[in-house]
């Protein structure tokens, strides 16, 4: 434990937080980490997650969480706390499959807990958390973090039927999943400790919304840049884009300037055989109603339509759909998670009176679609990693 509680205070009162180190020694660690990340790209981490990655790591994002939890670091050192907060205990997280950038987030937010960690890496997904993690421990100087790292971390990758499954259910004070339901369901199934929390974090969608105008060259550049990261196969990918109060014309005129725009964005070729998917997609998407085209170097399918076509197939087919807002809403995924937007008066209340009656996990910019950070899904899953002792 450090030489003394760490104080924070907030409009609820004054609170110590029981961690065996300092919070700002170790957000300054992950910080002066990125000196070394800026020299180097290692792979199979694209030049875009690792950009990601560095600037997950400034000070200010990582004080984020920890302020929102416990306050501001109190102003004096003397006075009565009226809670004490301290880590809950070993922490097992099953990573996802489709996300792979997410292991390596979910590191450094745990690392600030205290709590010792299990993962379990994505069984069909690039292990970027392993390639991280072994960045991490040797190009951090020695100190705290770098002993925490090899010590209390500890990453595997197995398969679904594997009993070391149990074997973390079994210890966890703590299990974060990330996954399709019934992989909720099967970890929420196994044995675990009387008390041991779990935060799920299932199978959900995204959408993008965009008035038409204010559908600049910016905003389609940011769409173009979120969408090709991960495609239809993240939860925070726009599935779609719903031009609001937009016409048919207007989805094919945001679909053409896409493809301006896009070799200015994008400057890799796609993988041969994701190339090759996009022809049929493009296909698919055209046969069942679609005005699709192909992005340049086949590196993703364009389509314009209805919400009343069959879907488009395909990892890296974008819908662009122009709609009344009163049919997107009535549209949303039943699973819904983030709705990106691109609007020209985002402040007005009468977007948070729509929010209400929405399942909308986040309503964030289109930009700001894969950010992540202590509140997901709703959970606001870094806080509950403490338990809370009150005090009076």
């Amino acid at each position: 434990m450090s030489e003394r509680p760490q104080l924070f205070e907030d409009a609820s009162g004054r609170h110590a937080v029981l961690l065996p180190f300092r919070l700002d020694q170790r957000i300054g660690e992950w910080e002066g980490l990125r000196t070394a990340m800026i020299r180097r790209c290692p792979e199979p981490f694209s030049r875009e997650e690792w950009a990601y990655l560095v600037a997950f790591l400034d000070a200010a994002n990582l004080r984020a969480p920890v302020n929102g939890a416990f306050g501001l670091p109190a102003s004096q050192q003397g006075g009565a706390c009226t809670a004490a907060y301290r880590p809950r205990g070993p922490v097992a997280v099953w990573l996802p499959s489709n996300v792979s950038l997410l292991g390596p987030l979910m590191l450094v937010l745990l690392s600030l807990s205290g709590n010792s960690l299990r993962l379990k890496a994505g069984s069909q997904a690039t292990d970027l958390t392993a390639v991280f993690l072994e960045f991490a421990r040797q190009h951090l100087p020695a100190g705290p973090l770098g002993e925490y790292l090899g010590r209390q971390v500890r990453l595997e990758q197995f398969g679904r039927d594997d009993p070391r499954n149990a074997s973390m259910a079994a210890e966890a004070a703590a299990r974060i999943v990330f996954g399709s339901d019934e992989a909720v369901q099967a970890v929420e199934a196994l044995p675990h400790p009387v008390g041991s929390m779990l935060v799920a974090f299932s199978d959900h969608r995204s959408v993008a919304w965009i008035e038409s105008a204010a559908a600049g060259d910016e905003a389609l550049a940011s769409l173009i840049r979120v969408f090709t990261i991960y495609g239809q196969a993240g939860c925070t990918s726009p599935s779609q884009v719903v031009l609001l109060e937009g016409r048919p014309e207007d989805a094919l005129r945001i679909r053409d300037r896409l493809l301006d725009l896009w070799p200015r964005v994008v400057r890799h070729d796609p993988p041969a055989y994701l190339a090759s998917e996009n022809v049929m997609g493009r296909q698919h998407a055209a046969a069942v109603g679609w005005q699709a085209v192909l992005a340049p170097r086949n590196a993703a399918v364009l389509a314009a339509g209805a919400f009343d076509l069959p879907p488009p197939v395909g990892r890296l087919t974008l819908p662009i759909i122009p709609a009344p807002l009163a049919a997107a809403v009535a549209n949303l995924p039943a699973n819904l998670q983030t709705i990106g937007h691109v609007l020209e008066h985002p402040e007005d209340p009468a977007w948070l009176r729509l929010l209400a009656g929405t399942r909308a996990k986040r309503f964030v910019p289109l930009a700001a679609m894969h950010h992540f950070g202590p509140v997901w899904d709703g959970w606001e899953f870094w806080k509950q990693l403490f338990e809370v002792v009150p005090l009076c």
